[in-house]
């Protein structure tokens, strides 16, 4: 590719996105985190600096999938109580003049989740909880039914897994060119609904990068998986071609790698993960334990991790009462 920065702008002049975020992220050098972990190069991509209001690697995709929406649009979408992109959603709903109602299912209870939940509330014009669950469809369907009586509804799917919010995704792979000065071994982040991880690959395969995307799993495995993580990178290549915008791909594969780290399920933090968080405070790192702590644990794996030029996808945006760090 010649030249990713003017590919950025058409892909912004063709499917007009709104602006939402404050591009591009910065991408910061940790020399005393990567000889922490023992790797030559690891830099941060501040994905939770993306908008003062709400950050993360939600808005990206929010820029692309509230595009063309008219006013007081009731954005209607699901996730656990502690849930970014449910927060993001109702956040940036209202800058583009519209309201969120959510869906929510119960997630293991932590500081950071009531956090988010309680942000949520205050947030979205209704939340609809479901008891378990296993109740969810019947709180999703409720959420859809009542948004009607507030105004025109859009449908977010759940954490903005689709391929208009992974060309978002896509955007943001592609600053990196013009932010390193070589590509990296790897790119590593959490692997949840699969839409950020699925954008990155289409980069790095549209760079013609040697980069591997590393997504380690944070989710079940019929959510946070490679097939589905591919699907979306491919429905997104498609969703561009049909705009005459040609995104290329490897020989071989999507380079995504799939690596579990999900522990005893969504939300519960990790021996491995809590580790990872307390280093990564001594470097003035903040990790949330749902997502950034356990990707972030795959680097301290010595036996697997195999890089040496890595750069770490920080999708952290909420802020949550900081522990002391570790003595």
């Amino acid at each position: 590719m010649s030249d990713p920065a003017q590919l950025i702008e058409k892909i912004r002049a063709t499917l007009a996105p709104c602006s939402l975020g404050d591009w591009p992220t910065p991408l910061e050098p940790a020399p005393g985190l990567a000889s922490a972990i023992g790797v030559a190069e690891l830099a941060l991509k501040r994905e939770d600096r993306a908008s003062a209001s709400c950050g993360g690697n939600k808005v990206r995709g929010l820029e692309f999938l509230f595009a063309g929406a008219p006013p007081d649009t009731v954005f209607v979408t699901l996730g656990g109580t502690g849930s970014t992109h449910c927060l993001a959603t109702a956040v940036h709903a209202a800058a583009v003049g519209g309201r969120a109602v959510l869906a929510q299912f119960p997630q293991h209870d932590t500081p950071a989740s009531r956090a988010v939940a309680a942000a949520c509330r205050a947030q979205a014009a209704l939340v609809v909880r479901a008891r378990v669950r296993g109740s969810l469809p019947l709180a999703v369907l409720a959420a859809w039914r009542r948004a009607g009586a507030l105004g025109p509804r859009r449908w977010i799917p759940g954490g903005g897994a689709h391929p208009r919010a992974v060309v978002g995704q896509l955007l943001g792979g592609l600053e990196l060119a013009s932010q390193v000065a070589a590509p990296p071994d790897a790119i590593v982040l959490p692997l949840g609904t699969g839409g950020t991880a699925a954008g990155l690959a289409l980069a790095v395969a549209a760079l013609g990068w040697p980069t591997r995307i590393v997504g380690v799993r944070v989710a079940p495995i019929f959510v946070a998986n490679r097939w589905r993580t591919t699907w979306l990178a491919y429905a997104a290549r498609r969703l561009l071609a049909r705009h005459d915008i040609r995104i290329p791909l490897p020989a071989s594969r999507i380079p995504l790698v799939v690596v579990d780290g999900l522990g005893p399920g969504y939300g519960h933090p990790t021996p491995e993960g809590e580790a990872a968080g307390r280093l990564a405070l001594q470097h003035g790192l903040v990790l949330d334990a749902t997502y950034g702590a356990k990707a972030f644990a795959f680097l301290m794996r010595r036996a697997t991790r195999n890089v040496q030029r890595v750069v770490f996808w920080h999708t952290f945006a909420v802020p949550v009462p900081q522990p002391e760090p570790a003595p």
